[in-house]
């Protein structure tokens, strides 16, 4: 009997009629001869209610609590997806993050998994039952609850998957897969039925909300197949496994176009140009768990220089007075940022063994006179800040260049 662990997020589990919806996905899952552990995330906006819930009390939620109080929603979800199975006979229980054996740091409102122990769950499994788990949490060595970060109920389906050795974890959302870009913004966009591991990680770790970058990380790591699906729709889904498994690969030099609005571009002007300088700025940000996405170092002049880098504008409260801290101890000039940007990026395998991508980008946005403010590269993805207000017009004709369109019919 092979094992199967479906998630579904917020969208699928926001009312009682969706709700049914997902228990007759999860039942017949199970009558094809399965076992089956379902982890779901908070009911449709309850989350981002009970943040602003907490806003309004304070500015500054003690993480500790807001911990607490963040992981309730997908206690909601699980007790009425086990109550739903039950009322259709059968057995079902649902176990929060650490009733379900799931163990994390003491970072707050992000924490990584440590450990899982499943004992609970496949005992549960054994008696034949479905196990709901609630997705986004875990238990710190303190034995408080931490919660796993945005997207962490895909972070809680992919890791028990890799432990329990699930035949496939599926995702359910509220779009059919993977696309080459977002179809809101192109509505010829063409769902993918394939992609790898890398550009998966490379489109979630760039804006793509299909999936949280680090449960693609864990996935890869621990080679679990993963489908991302519609809960809406029979139609199949994206399939993100392994690039050595993926037939005729290499005929596909773009993959996608992802976009990413949570970014702010900050500054250190006239920073002292000598060796450790560097380490002195991001060694501050890493000991506040603050990620740095793209950097750039200018020119030194006058033995001095400027040093820029993006984070999420959800950091740029903790990066101020961090930044300004350090430009007193330097004797730098000025910490200036700007939060009306965006990062474009162009994701595919291609461009390994394909010169010209990166060429081709630049040139594309200037004639549209896009102006890029900022350059980050990797094997297989090419990164571009520029306005916010410009990213719209960025997406469709770098999408349309690349002929990532849908194929005619």
């Amino acid at each position: 009997m092979s094992l199967v662990v479906m998630k579904f997020g917020g969208t699928s589990v926001a009312d009682p009629e969706k709700i049914r919806r997902v228990t007759e996905r999860v039942i017949k899952t199970k009558k094809a001869g399965n076992q089956v552990v379902v982890v779901v995330s908070a009911p449709g906006d309850t989350t981002d209610n009970l943040l602003s819930f907490a806003r309004q009390i304070t500015n500054n939620p003690d993480p500790r609590e807001l911990d607490l109080l963040l992981s309730t929603g997908e206690q909601v979800s699980i007790a009425l997806v086990s109550m739903a199975i039950k009322s259709r006979g059968y057995e079902a229980i649902s176990l929060t993050g650490p009733q379900a054996g799931i163990y994390a740091d003491t970072s707050y409102t992000r924490a990584k998994i440590t450990k899982i122990e499943p004992k609970k769950i496949l005992e549960e499994l054994r008696k034949g039952r479905i196990v709901i788990v609630a997705g986004f949490q875990g238990l710190n060595p303190y034995e408080e609850i931490t919660t796993l970060g945005r997207g962490g109920s895909d972070l809680t389906a992919v890791a028990l998957a890799a432990v329990l050795k699930a035949r496939i974890c599926q995702i359910y959302t509220d779009v059919e897969g993977v696309y080459t870009a977002d179809p809101r913004i192109v509505p010829r966009a063409r769902k993918l039925d394939c992609i790898s591991y890398d550009e998966m990680l490379e489109l979630a770790g760039s804006g793509a909300q299909v999936l949280q970058a680090r449960a693609v990380e864990v996935a890869k790591k621990f080679d679990v197949p993963l489908e991302v699906r519609s809960t809406f729709s029979e139609s199949r889904g994206t399939l993100v496994k392994g690039g050595e498994k993926i037939m005729k690969l290499e005929e596909a030099l773009v993959s996608g176009v992802s976009y990413d609005k949570n970014q702010v571009k900050l500054s250190i002007t006239d920073v002292p140009d000598r060796p450790g300088i560097a380490a002195k700025i991001f060694g501050a940000l890493a000991k506040e768990n603050i990620n740095v996405d793209m950097i750039i170092q200018s020119a030194a002049r006058d033995k001095n220089n400027d040093i820029s880098f993006t984070v999420t504008r959800d950091d740029l409260k903790k990066c101020l007075p961090i930044l300004k801290k350090v430009r007193n101890e330097l004797g730098a000039s000025e910490v200036i940022y700007d939060d009306k940007v965006a990062k474009i990026s162009l994701i595919g395998v291609g461009m390994k063994t394909h010169p010209g991508v990166a060429a081709k980008m630049f040139r594309t946005l200037a004639e549209e006179k896009i102006n890029i403010e900022m350059i980050s590269t990797s094997e297989i993805k090419i990164s571009c800040v520029i306005k916010e207000n410009e990213i719209g017009k960025a997406v469709k004709v770098l999408h349309s260049v690349f002929e990532l369109e849908k194929k005619s019919a």
